[in-house]
């Protein structure tokens, strides 16, 4: 049993830390080079890996255990309206902030709302990373199959929106390496919510179905209320097939790898 404990702290630690860095470090590289085509893929995939992880994986594992449905859907609510009210009074940014996003703000007026907003966006970071890495641990010691999708999708959404982040704290007078240092020291909260969360929810294994609906609620809100209309805004045919393969694709990936779980 010791051993199981000490190989799932490690996959923790690793998902966390790996998720960290990659996302910064993927969002750092198509924030400077301007791939804005690559970050509109990567939104329609994200939709397919997040909702596809919260419908078909976390809730049937969490409304399968011995928790009450009546306190999930519960929680699956709640968390949808906390969701919300921490994106409106910008604890959590979600919403992505860019450019060259065709409403025509002065550049004046978007460095100076960047100005003041730039720290703001570190401290929500840090505290939505902490939060994703208590996510990644329930899910490690509720299912190893359902940790990796969860750390899969995770990275997924971090990609879009630490992209529109990078551009904010470049316009709010970061240079590209500080902006990367900062934003990689946020993303190591994550290793931090990843341990809490082991120590935490392995003594209170009875938390975990509700951490995961928590955790769907929160994949469900960015991906219908912030992704999805941003992928609305280019409604031609040959804009909307390419989305629609990619969020199968997302979708396909999902249940790939957890494909093996399901069988058990």
């Amino acid at each position: 049993m010791g051993l199981q404990i000490n190989s799932t702290l490690v996959s923790i630690l690793l998902a966390t830390a790996i998720a960290g860095v990659f996302s910064i470090t993927a969002a750092a590289i198509f924030s400077f080079a301007l791939l804005s085509k690559m970050v509109e893929r990567l939104v329609s995939l994200s939709v397919g890996i997040m909702l596809s992880t919260s419908l078909l994986h976390a809730l049937p594992e969490a409304f399968e255990s011995s928790a009450e449905p009546h306190k999930l859907f519960a929680v699956l609510l709640g968390g949808l309206l906390a969701f919300f009210l921490l994106e409106k009074l910008s604890i959590l940014r979600h919403s992505h902030h860019h450019e060259e996003d065709g409403h025509g703000h002065h550049h004046g007026h978007d460095k100076r709302e960047a100005g003041k907003a730039g720290w703001m966006i570190l401290v929500g970071d840090g505290l939505h990373n902490f939060t994703d890495g208590i996510l990644i641990a329930a899910a490690f010691l509720a299912d190893p199959h359902l940790g990796l999708v969860t750390g899969l999708a995770i990275i997924a959404h971090e990609i879009p929106q630490e992209i529109g982040d990078f551009i904010v704290l470049l316009n709010a007078g970061f240079s590209r390496t500080r902006a990367y240092v900062y934003n990689l020291i946020c993303s190591l909260m994550a290793v931090l919510g990843g341990v809490l969360g082991y120590f935490t929810l392995e003594r209170g294994m009875e938390w975990i179905p509700y951490v995961l609906v928590f955790a769907s609620s929160g994949f469900i809100y960015i991906a219908v209320s912030d992704l999805m209309p941003q992928m609305q805004r280019r409604a031609t045919l040959r804009e909307t097939i390419p989305q629609v393969i990619l969020i199968a694709l997302g979708v396909a990936i999902v249940l790939v790898l957890t494909s093996h779980a399901h069988a058990h």
